[in-house]
């Protein structure tokens, strides 16, 4: 009895101190908006001038960091004299919230990616009293490291001036800042005594930097030009200039312990250790040399790195880095992980004694062999609690944060990842988003300090996106029905009836994905190489989309001027195409494997002759999909026609073989005009005429011999040299409605 009780005891000691602890360090107080509240009210004073011209005038805007007398961010706005509304908030990022906020709630405004709504009423609604805002989240999290390959590689400042006023009006006020790193890691390495001819073979090109910074990947689309530095260096200073100046506080880099093979060469008694192969490429770009953190020259490196970053970009005393990503560490002994862990983070705090640590919590996911119970505690406890906060990457559909009793102490933060590689499809979790958040916020114990957006890409399916970001500032659920019918109203300026039911629809179906532990790659047979054992099934109910395309359809007459509703109509086209491309490849395989040529030629030739230049053309019509954007942007950011023709065989390589042999081939897929007339429908025409010519001859169709002659395709795609409209061609509305009329009848058929 005396045991139990000492038991018991002891259980409750060590929750008091876990309590104790986190409420220590959930304030994590010294993560602060360092620019002055006068700075941080020009900065939103700017930002609403460049969202609503003169209208901007109508706000007047102040921040007072005495607001909140706590460490989250509150906003409050009331109406003043001459029809102006007046919004005061603790942070430039606050402030810049709850204006969105009566944006959207009381002017039926909206800003994304993919358009602007911002037909302002004149006068400005008033309001009765105060409108108060406040968070009860202390961080709220942006970027996945592998945004910045699959999404803002190719980025100049006003495209990043855009993304960040889009985070301050999301309430984003911790953002990755993970450009121009390279250059210091160059200065570091060569300050060391390596060459460039051994820098060059470290680091990757531009489209792949995500990995190389990793240890994922290395020389792949290189070698990486010097002008290449010195634009995303400055680029850098701009970046984390404007961030702060919203009050957010940027996380830069630190290091992990991946260096070059040249270091072997420079200490040869340095414990270096020569990793596996990742993904499926072979040792010739992959094979990370990786110092152990507890040799002495792992803090030599990692200070000379963090002390150039402080030089160069200051710091907000938060730094990523990400030990094991997607590599398995060289023992599982619990004591050798919690040193690993504890090395790096020592090396930070001998450069910043305030340091704080933020990892992704990918490893735990990728590979929960290793990663049991024993092993995470090890990692997690190598660091004092409350000094690291963990990304829950992937908490959706994959939380570790609840069979890790809330990380073992440590704070985290709950992320949507949604999308990896930068997909083209509509996709959603709304109801697991809906409830996720509010579920850790209720766990025994919970050490959650804020919520975070953590895609691989992202211009992608911006309403995930507004509802994500807006529940950060819930309290609880939305009533998702009635939240996405007002999303319709504000996105498009219109109460329309088919509108709200269009979007209701969606929300019940290709937005609600409920399989366990779904990750979204666009699985359709459209985008990926053609073979007779391709994926067909989907998550919802194509009765639901059809319809709701149909109720698109038919509102679209008096929409079509807004950005906002093209792009939606092109978007959902664009998806029911890819729905019945799936049902094309069925029959066209049904057809091979019956032996039945007239139907094979019916259906292949309606795909390759008709739906897929049908689609190019209707993505050729929309800026948003246009694949001569995405290169026009690699191309310009070459100083000369070599750096131009090394950036765009980049940006071809990445959304297609990914790799010299199609290593991740199509895992970056995109559905983009251009790309699908040359790549995807020249992979389908030779698949069908392979297939008919097998059936002809009376010969089997064999993988292997199709693979070899395809490849010949693919990476002629990548190597052409051909240029791509940047802007688009015919009437989106137009086109739309000749595909509707044309396949909306086989989709019908296709139900039955």
């Amino acid at each position: 009895m005396r045991h139990c009780n000492r038991s018991a005891l002891l259980a409750l000691v060590f929750v008091t101190l876990l309590q104790s602890v986190c409420s220590d360090f959930q304030t994590l107080a010294h993560l602060r908006a360092k620019a002055s509240d006068k700075a941080q009210s020009r900065a939103v004073v700017d930002l609403l001038r460049r969202l609503l011209g003169n209208r901007s005038r109508d706000f007047i805007v102040s921040v007072n960091r005495t607001l909140s007398n706590e460490t989250v961010d509150v906003c409050e706005l009331r109406s003043a004299k001459n029809n102006k509304i007046v919004a005061v908030g603790s942070t430039g990022v606050a402030v810049a919230t709850g204006i969105y906020n009566y944006l959207k709630y009381f002017c039926n405004c909206h800003v994304s990616w993919s358009g602007d709504q911002l037909n302002l009423p004149r006068p400005l609604p008033p309001l009765t009293g105060v409108l108060r805002i406040k968070t009860p989240h202390r961080f709220r999290y942006y970027q996945n490291v592998c945004t910045q390959s699959y999404s803002s590689v190719w980025w100049d400042w006003p495209r990043w001036q855009r993304e960040i006023d889009w985070m301050a009006l999301n309430g984003i006020n911790l953002p990755l800042a993970f450009t121009g790193q390279e250059v210091l890691w160059q200065e570091v390495y060569l300050s060391l005594g390596l060459n460039q001819t051994e820098m060059d073979r470290f680091f990757t090109g531009p489209a792949f930097l995500a990995w190389n910074r990793m240890g994922n990947l290395f020389q792949w689309g290189g070698p990486l030009p010097q002008s290449w530095h010195v634009k995303q260096l400055y680029l850098q200073f701009k970046i984390l200039d404007r961030m702060r100046s919203f009050g957010m506080i940027p996380v830069l880099p630190a290091f992990s312990g991946i260096v070059p093979e040249g270091i072997t060469r420079l200490f040869p008694q340095a414990n270096v250790t020569k990793l596996s192969p990742w993904s499926h490429f072979n040792c010739t770009y992959s094979c990370a040399f990786v110092l152990d953190p507890r040799d002495p020259l792992f803090k030599r490196i990692g200070a000379l790195f963090l002390t150039q970053v402080i030089k160069e970009f200051g710091t907000d005393h938060i730094y990523n880095t990400d030990t094991f990503n997607e590599m398995v560490p060289a023992s599982s002994d619990p004591t050798y992980l919690a040193s690993i862990s504890r090395a790096v983070f020592s090396t930070m705090t001998s450069v910043d004694p305030q340091a704080i640590w933020l990892m992704q919590g990918w490893l735990f996911i990728s590979d929960p062999s290793f990663w049991k119970p024993d092993q995470v505690k090890a990692l997690l406890h190598g660091v004092p609690l409350g000094r690291m906060i963990v990304l829950d990457l992937f908490a959706e559909s994959m939380p570790v944060y609840s069979s890790t009793n809330s990380f073992y102490g440590q704070p985290f933060i709950w992320c949507m990842l949604h999308n990896f590689g930068g997909n083209s499809g509509l996709f959603g979790t709304v109801e697991s988003i809906n409830s996720g958040p509010f579920n850790a916020i209720r766990f025994p114990n919970s050490t959650l300090v804020g919520l975070g957006l953590t895609p691989e890409g992202i211009e992608q399916n911006p309403v995930v996106y507004e509802l994500m970001t807006e529940l950060a500032w819930r309290k609880e659920p939305v009533n998702l029905s009635k939240w996405v019918s007002l999303y319709a109203l504000r996105r498009y300026g219109t109460m329309d009836e088919n509108l709200t039911v269009a979007w209701q629809l969606l929300f019940h179906s290709v937005y609600n994905c409920t399989l366990p532990k779904y990750k979204n790659h666009n699985r359709s047979p459209l985008v990926h190489r053609p073979s007779l054992h391709m994926q067909t099934d989907i998550w919802y109910k194509p009765a639901d989309f059809y319809r709701a395309w149909k109720l698109l359809f038919e509102a679209s007459p008096g929409l079509v001027t807004l950005e906002t509703f093209r792009y939606d109509l092109a978007d959902v086209t664009r998806q029911a195409l890819q729905l019945l491309t799936t049902e094309f490849y069925k029959e066209i395989r049904n057809a091979f494997q019956a032996q039945k040529l007239p139907d094979l030629l019916t259906a292949g030739g309606v795909l390759v002759y008709d739906l897929l230049p049908e689609l190019d053309r209707l993505l050729s019509s929309n800026e948003h999909f246009l694949l001569g954007v995405w290169l026009d942007q690699a191309q310009s950011q070459g100083v000369d026609e070599h750096e131009a023709q090394l950036y765009d065989i980049n940006a071809r390589n990445q959304i297609t073989l990914w790799g010299p042999d199609g290593e991740i081939q199509d895992y970056a897929s995109k559905e983009w005009g251009g790309l699908v007339e040359d790549y995807y429908l020249q992979r389908w025409g030779l698949f069908v005429n392979t297939l008919v010519e097998c059936l002809d001859r009376g010969r089997p169709f064999k993988q292997d011999v199709f693979n070899q002659a395809v490849f010949q395709v693919e990476k002629g795609f990548v190597y052409n040299q051909r240029k791509y409209p940047s802007k688009p061609l015919g009437n989106t509305y137009d086109i739309a409605r000749r595909i509707f009329l044309k396949y909306y009848p086989y989709a019908l058929k296709s139900l039955k």
